[in-house]
């Protein structure tokens, strides 16, 4: 997850404080239009060049006290955190509306780009009235604080949510599952009203700034109509649908088989909580479950990485060497010095694994609190992959320096994780060459890869499909919680593991929920990072089956790729999308194909069975 705003450790709370005042007191771009004058192109030029000063100089402020509360969670880093969070509102609210100024004027495409980025740059923005952003930022850093530092009691003992997310992948008792998933659901219901009351303010910030709503405002950003971008989600999600609706069946039928019929029925949802994910977002824990017939795996990751004694800090070396093999510079001192790889025992932290650039150069940093596993293997690939695409794009103007659009920077490091193959792990000394699987093994590969890829799709299409219909009113406060499963039930297929109390509010008990982090991201990315793979491989002459590809060591590819990353925000996302790929529009078909062979499986395996719920 890329940390936005991007974040520093524990500097000196005073010089942070000194910092944020002379920011705070600096005079607003001297370019304004007047009411009487008609604005000029001139005029918006200089307004986005004074802008872009004054974004830069305040965002390092931001970073290091963003920063510091989320790696060390207390009274005065979270009010450090409301002050600069209200100040930085503020500012953006005030830079947006004199944007908004611009929005007729005939301009040169590059002004035109800044303006609209500009009018585009707040995630909940809020109204300039007296008090407005000071309110919003007291919610949201409360809402924050309220996840990260959630606790349940559970057999004697006061666990954190890391510790649940690893005992949920490997318990298969259901009442323990069903215990570990109510409670845990149970640390939100206080958030209900506070969110309810932060969409009350967003919205009426993205009114002042003509959007109808901050859903709507959140559909802009994609260099189309809010309307058209909706249909596009759409568009993308059918091209694999079908491949899900027969993921579900199959998974169903083998969790009726393992559990019988009093938890897991032969027809309808899945039971969100023996998913082996708290929020029924990754099925592959349950691969020992779902692993087709004479497909036994002739390895472990996790066994490999804990037999190799790979520690956060090793692990991050591997990874990092994926980068440097495609002819990537290596991180930068600081980013050992600096970044937090393990959880510390003596402070609250925020763990949700995030890639953060301080100072828009070369203080880049990952916040994850690793452990030696498979799945923290691929997490840490993909963080790095924010940081060598902050890198690449840090000699862009301030407002370029982002993903062509957000899906691209989640996609980055998942591109580079899809290479985490058998041979992968054979060329880095992980797996010997005689235990690579042989292509009979190819369907199990394929099965687990789904249960990561395919059955994401969905969740990630009702998480943001959800904050739509709050922020444009379709779901009231009094319905977050029947429209959210509602859903999940559609989307998904999946419900509740007993029926839900009447105060619950069951999206607060993910982490992008109260955070506020937009999640249509993570499901463009899932397109994409399929659509950069198959580039790769074709780049690279890859002439076997898809998904046993790696473009470890492939100079060739890292060129073309980190072009298109050099690229950030300065052009269309499908400018950049086609400087990789070829295409600038963005398809499902690559994820299709490499799924192909597994489909066919699916298909004969539920020959009989009554798939959808």
């Amino acid at each position: 997850m890329l940390a936005k705003p991007l974040l520093k450790s524990a500097a000196s709370l005073i010089a942070i404080i000194a910092f944020t005042a002379a920011c705070a007191s600096a005079p607003a771009p001297t370019t304004a239009v007047t009411a009487d004058a008609a604005p000029t192109a001139a005029q918006a030029q200089a307004y986005v060049e004074a802008a872009e000063r004054e974004l830069a100089a305040f965002s390092e402020v931001e970073n290091r006290t963003a920063w510091s509360f989320e790696t060390n969670i207390n009274y005065d880093t979270e009010w450090l955190l409301q002050r600069v969070a209200t100040e930085g509102t503020e500012m953006r609210v005030r830079l947006a509306s004199g944007a908004g100024r611009f929005a007729g004027v005939e301009l040169p495409a590059d002004t035109r780009r800044k303006v609209d980025l500009l009018r585009l740059s707040l995630v909940l923005p809020a109204p300039q009235r007296e008090g407005a952003a000071a309110e919003l930022a007291e919610i949201t850093t409360g809402l924050s604080s309220a996840y990260s530092t959630g606790r349940i009691d559970y057999q004697g003992a006061q666990v954190s949510l890391d510790d649940l997310e690893t005992w949920m992948g490997t318990e298969r008792n259901p009442a323990r599952l069903q215990e570990m998933w109510t409670k845990w659901h149970a640390i939100s219901p206080p958030m209900a009203d506070d969110y309810a009351r932060m969409v009350e303010i967003a919205n009426e910030g993205a009114r002042d700034l003509g959007f109808d709503n901050v859903g709507q405002m959140w559909l802009s950003n994609y260099d189309m109509p809010a309307a058209e971008m909706e249909a596009e989600v759409q568009r993308l999600w059918g091209q694999m649908q079908p491949f899900y609706e027969q993921l579900h069946c199959y998974a169903r039928a083998r969790l009726n088989a393992h559990y019988g019929d009093a938890v897991q029925p032969e027809t309808g949802p899945i039971r969100a909580d023996i998913l082996g994910n708290m929020w029924a977002q990754d099925w592959q824990a349950l691969m020992p479950i779902m692993r087709p017939p004479g497909g036994r795996p002739t390895y472990d990751t996790t066994q490999l990485l804990t037999r190799a004694r790979l520690t956060p800090v090793t692990m991050t070396e591997v990874a990092e060497r994926f980068y440097t093999s495609m002819g990537m510079a290596e991180l930068p001192d600081t980013f050992w010095e600096r970044s937090m790889l393990t959880r510390p025992r003596d402070r609250e932290v925020v763990c949700h694994a995030s890639a953060w650039d301080l100072d828009n150069r070369e203080d880049i940093r990952v916040k994850q609190c690793i452990q030696i596993n498979a799945e923290h293997f691929q997490t840490i690939h993909h963080e790095l992959g924010h940081n060598y695409y902050q890198r690449a794009y840090m000699d862009q103007p301030f407002l370029y320096k982002n993903g062509a659009h957000d899906g691209f920077h989640e996609a980055i490091g998942d591109f580079i994780a899809l290479n985490i193959t058998p041979e992968y792990l054979a060329q880095i000394g992980l797996l010997q060459r005689n235990r690579i699987p042989a292509a009979s093994a190819d369907t199990s590969l394929l099965m687990e890869q789904a249960l990561s890829k395919i059955a994401f799709l969905p969740f990630a299409l009702t998480m943001d499909q959800w904050r739509w219909q709050v922020f444009d009113g379709r779901t009231t406060p009094a319905e977050y919680n029947a429209d959210w499963w509602a859903l999940r039930l559609h989307n998904q297929g999946i419900a509740p593991p007993a029926p839900r109390p009447a105060d619950a509010f069951d999206p607060g008990a993910k982490y992008h929920i109260p955070n506020n982090v937009p999640y249509l991201r993570y499901f463009l990315s899932y397109v994409l990072q399929f659509q950069f793979y198959e580039a790769a491989c074709r780049q690279a002459g890859w002439e076997g089956p898809l998904h046993r590809c790696t473009v470890y060591g492939n100079r060739e590819v890292g060129a073309r790729f980190n072009a298109m990353l050099e690229m950030g925000a300065s052009r269309p996302w499908p400018d950049a999308l086609e400087a990789f790929t070829g295409t600038r529009q963005m398809d499902g078909g690559a994820m299709v194909r490499y799924f192909t062979p597994l489909m066919s499986y699916l298909q004969e395996q539920n020959r009989g069975q009554q798939c959808g719920w």
